[in-house]
Order: structure tokens, then sequence, then C-alpha cells
């Protein structure tokens, strides 16, 4: 026993591991991620045999913490989060949605432009500093094509979701927002919703990955990559996503550059 014991401290986890633990970058409450990502892990487990835990944070610099630490054997995460962990920890992504994601503002003005002096001093709304799309994106489009710097020129406002973002824009908490397209499709509060539009959208870039911790054997990250590739479409509707993809860590080599900007 102790011999099998060692050998899966050198190998990491292996095929003879119970569980896994999944962390989920929270774009939207830990509740209602839970409700989305235990039919996903079940299905998981059905699929590979193997036990996968859904984990999550409350806040998105909690869940970083724990992604840099690595704390989450797999983790859905968000493209510059991917290339953080791969540095520090040696994340792999395996696989991703095929869509491109892209970052959204959001205003209740109608007469939004995209102006320097427009604008000045109004207050954005974020869901967090390192969030890609809604933040990190926004943040540096509006700056290299536009000249404006949003932490210089405006007040920014860090408030933990894509959902406070939204409905801190149609409560006037702030005048513009930053998000992505599927989190405001998926933003239910209708009241809310009504009273904000996307006033401007991003170029496209390789959605978030799902990536592996070096410590989890390779012959299970197949398995995990099969089961995604072939998840069933009512389980890729629960995720707002249509078709799982192979991918690399190679294909998130352009993030840098938005990453040190």
């Amino acid at each position: 026993m102790k011999q099998v014991f060692y050998l899966f401290l050198i190998f990491g986890i292996s095929a003879f591991a119970v569980e896994l633990t999944l962390g989920v970058v929270p774009q939207q409450s830990p509740l209602k991620l839970s409700k989305k990502w235990k039919k996903i892990t079940q299905y998981l487990h059905n699929e590979t045999g193997i036990k996968v835990i859904f984990k999550t944070q409350r806040s998105i610099p909690s869940f970083e913490k724990v992604l840099y630490s690595g704390g989450y054997d797999i983790a859905y995460m968000n493209p510059y989060h991917f290339i953080v962990a791969n540095k520090q920890q040696n994340y792999e992504a395996f696989t991703r949605a095929n869509k491109q994601i892209e970052g959204i503002l959001l205003s209740k003005d109608k007469n939004f432009k995209v102006d320097k002096n427009y604008l000045k001093d109004k207050t954005f709304l974020f869901p967090a500093p390192n969030a890609f799309a809604a933040t990190l994106l926004t943040k540096y489009e509006l700056r290299k094509l536009y000249n404006f710097n949003v932490d210089k020129d405006a007040k920014v406002l860090y408030v933990n979701s894509h959902d406070s973002v939204y409905k801190g824009v149609a409560r006037e908490v702030g005048d513009i927002g930053g998000g992505i397209v599927r989190t405001y499709n998926n933003f239910i509060d209708k009241n809310d919703k009504e009273k904000i539009s996307i006033v401007y959208k991003t170029n496209a870039y390789p959605s978030h990955p799902i990536a592996a911790h070096p410590r989890v054997n390779n012959e299970i990250v197949k398995k995990l990559q099969d089961a995604f590739l072939n998840m069933p479409n009512d389980l890729k509707k629960i995720l707002s996503i249509k078709k799982f993809i192979k991918t690399d860590s190679k294909e998130y080599e352009v993030i840098k550059e938005v990453k040190s900007n």
C-alpha cells in the first residue's frame, strides 16, 4: 500500500484518482453557477467514471488567488487568467467554446459616444480588475484605438460580477459597464435589462479555456476533453455554448499583447 501511495505522489493524479476539483470563474453568483455546473460535473462523472467536484469563489479576485496557487485540478477561466496560471502553475488548455469572445460596453444613454470628451469623468463599472473581456479588453481598446485611459480619465468601480455591472448601470450606480454578450444575454432581471443596451463591442479573441494542472494525468485529460467535445446539446445550452473544440496553450499567446498593455 505504501508503494501505491508513493507512486500517486510521484505521478500526480492518475486513472486511480477518486475525484477532481473543477474551478469555475465566478462571472455570476456562486448559486447560479452551482445550479448550472453541477449538471455538467454529473455528466462528466457518468462519461469518464471520474468524480468531478464543482468549486468557485464569491469574487473573481478570490478565484484568482486559488487558481494561481494551483488550487484547482481543472479550471474554466478567462484568457487572461490562463496566461498567468500557465506561467505560475503550468496549467495547460485542452478545450474551449468554438465561439470567440468579445468585450462589450453598456449604457442607459442612447446618445453614447466613443469619444474622449464624452467619456471623461464618467463612472465605469467592471466585474473585477482582471476580468478579461469585460474589463481588460474594453480598457485596452479604448486606450489603443481612442486614446482614452479609463483608469486615469474616468472613475472606476469593481462590483464582483457581470450581473452586478448590468444592475448597476440600469440603476445609475455607474454610467457605463463592461461585460460580455453571453452573460448579458443570460441576465434575467427584465426591469433592469430593458433600461440598458450594448453600445460598443471589442475585437474577438479566443474564448475561455478549460485547463488542467500538470498533476492531472494525460489519460484523464484526454477523457475529459472527449467528454466536453461530445457533450449533449441540452447540457451545452445550460452553459450558453453551442460547441466545444480542442485547443492548446499556444492559441492564447495573442492574449499576452492585451495583458502587457
